[in-house]
């Protein structure tokens, strides 16, 4: 199955779909309110932000999520509204999530330790059987540390920046390094975004 590709996504990859793309995520950027978490490219520029948004129980089917995040490009247009439900469950939806919402993939936890977990990941669409995943992400939140897999490919991987010497390491700044291929970039940072809370 061909994974999405959002064809109305503005951070379109021209050149740099064949080389791996680094984006640098903070809850510290200088042009932001503190607290509100950011990726940006090598130069500064904000690629993304993710904003929480308040449950409305009474516009939401049942069960309300606990948790709701907007992914917003540049301009605070939303691309994916990630909705978190009990037991480790994770919706992600086309847009705001607003009204008739589209789902673009789920989430489901199967490992929770102190210092991992995993996630798999399906995709909205036909397939044979619908209990087989198409991504899997491995990895420890706590040090901003993660793997996304396509079976045995690794579409993008993730860790704290670490400085030469350097003997405490902030969790507040990290890198996601995607690979190249044919998964949209919101997706794989709406993913990172959802494996940030996955102990939850």
């Amino acid at each position: 199955m061909e994974l999405l590709q959002t064809s109305d996504y503005p951070y379109t990859a021209t050149d740099d779909h064949y080389i791996p793309i680094d984006l640098f995520g903070s809850k510290k950027h200088a042009g932001l309110p503190r607290g509100i978490l950011s990726f940006t490219d090598a130069s500064g520029n904000i690629v993304f932000k993710v904003h929480r948004q308040p449950s409305n129980p009474s516009s939401i089917s049942s069960p309300p999520p606990k948790d709701i995040k907007l992914l917003l490009d540049p301009d605070d247009h939303p691309l994916f509204s990630i909705h978190g439900y009990q037991n480790g469950i994770w919706k992600c939806y086309k847009g705001s999530g607003d009204g008739e919402k589209e789902l673009v993939f789920e989430v489901k936890r199967t490992v929770k330790t102190f210092n991992r977990i995993e996630l798999e990941v399906i995709f909205v669409g036909q397939r044979l059987n619908d209990n087989v995943c198409d991504l899997r992400v491995i990895g420890s939140p706590f040090k901003r540390s993660c793997s996304i897999y396509k079976d045995t490919d690794l579409v993008a991987q993730s860790s704290l920046m670490y400085k030469l010497n350097q003997i405490y390491v902030s969790r507040g700044k990290f890198r996601l390094t995607i690979f190249p291929g044919s998964i949209d970039h919101g997706l794989i940072v709406a993913l990172f975004v959802i494996f940030l809370n996955g102990r939850k």
